[in-house]
């Protein structure tokens, strides 16, 4: 298992910190001028990935894509997006960087009814409550589960191939909250069966999974057995735990959520997972700035220490 971070362009505290905490990988956003540019600056790719070698990151994953909201609604313009999408993939190839995150959520992506919500000791945490956000604003789109499978398979069809050229391993993130639908729209992956449909799409080697364990759990998966389940697609891990259900939820600290994260734990360990994981949603933790719900930095330093001692000691289990 490989200690990855999350970090934006610029962020060269956090990634110091990080690596002092025992991180080794990079899981790196995109500045906002190469997600929308027509033709990705390798160069400014390159330039980043020097720049965290130089700090000790090796940079393993590109999360998220650049925008595809024409692919994933299905409409005019989707192929230059995904020529653009392309374009990413073959420079990551070129460059050695092996994982790209993504997901197939359209018009609303990751969604949170509240990001400044009362946590332990005062933090703040993000929470979904599906009424509220019904509430909040009439539907405006009507995007079918059909439609959305049907874009996915146009979606895969374009991509995979420059994948597997490339070298490089399309990992999907579930839609979260994993909610039959927001305002209108089909959320398709949202739940372990729909998450296998989508994987039995294709074998390519290209077409993997990033586990986040936050959404899985929202969605009332036994995390362990899911786990197992996919122990043979999963390429990228997202560490975090939630309280609730899909339809309202709170996101917690990552020692005090509904799943046995020891057992989860050593279910990576058991199906001898060697690829990156990242802490996800940490608490907004006293004195910080809750600009970035769920990535300010004290609450993701504690995540590493309590993520490295499972890892740990599921591993001294397993020898055991």
């Amino acid at each position: 298992m490989r200690f990855a971070e999350y970090l934006r362009p610029g962020q060269v505290t956090e990634r110091r910190l990080f690596v002092q905490a025992g991180v080794t990988d990079a899981v790196y956003r995109l500045p906002e001028a190469d997600t929308n540019a027509a033709v990705l600056d390798l160069a400014g790719l390159e330039r980043a990935r020097a720049e965290l070698a130089a700090d000790g990151l090796t940079l393993s994953v590109v999360e998220p894509v650049p925008p595809m909201e024409a692919v994933k609604q299905g409409l005019p313009g989707r192929d230059r997006e995904l020529a653009r999408l392309t374009a990413l993939i073959e420079a990551m190839g070129r460059l050695g960087i092996p994982v790209l995150c993504y997901n197939f959520m359209a018009v609303f992506g990751w969604t949170r009814s509240h990001v400044d919500l009362p946590g332990r000791g005062g933090a703040t945490v993000s929470g979904f409550n599906l009424d509220a956000f019904e509430r909040a604003a009439p539907a405006a789109h009507h995007i079918s589960d059909d439609d959305m499978w049907a874009h996915y398979r146009y979606f895969l069809d374009a991509v995979l191939p420059a994948a597997e050229r490339a070298g490089v391993t399309l990992a999907l993130h579930p839609d979260d909250p994993p909610v039959p639908s927001l305002r209108g729209v089909a959320r398709i992956m949202r739940s372990p069966d729909n998450i296998a449909r989508a994987l039995a799409m294709s074998d390519s080697p290209a077409h993997q999974l990033t586990f986040c364990q936050g959404t899985f759990a929202t969605m009332g998966a036994d995390i362990p057995a899911t786990i197992r389940r996919f122990a043979d697609r999963i390429a990228f891990v997202h560490f975090r735990d939630i309280r609730g259900e899909a339809a309202d939820f709170v996101e917690t600290f990552h020692d005090e959520g509904k799943t046995d994260m020891y057992a989860a734990m050593r279910a990576y360990v058991e199906i001898g997972f060697s690829g990156p994981v990242r802490t996800d949603h940490a608490p907004t933790m006293y004195g910080e700035s809750n600009d970035h719900p769920g990535y300010a930095t004290l609450g993701r330093l504690f995540a590493i220490g309590y993520l490295k001692g499972l890892y740990e000691a599921a591993r001294a289990g397993a020898a055991s």
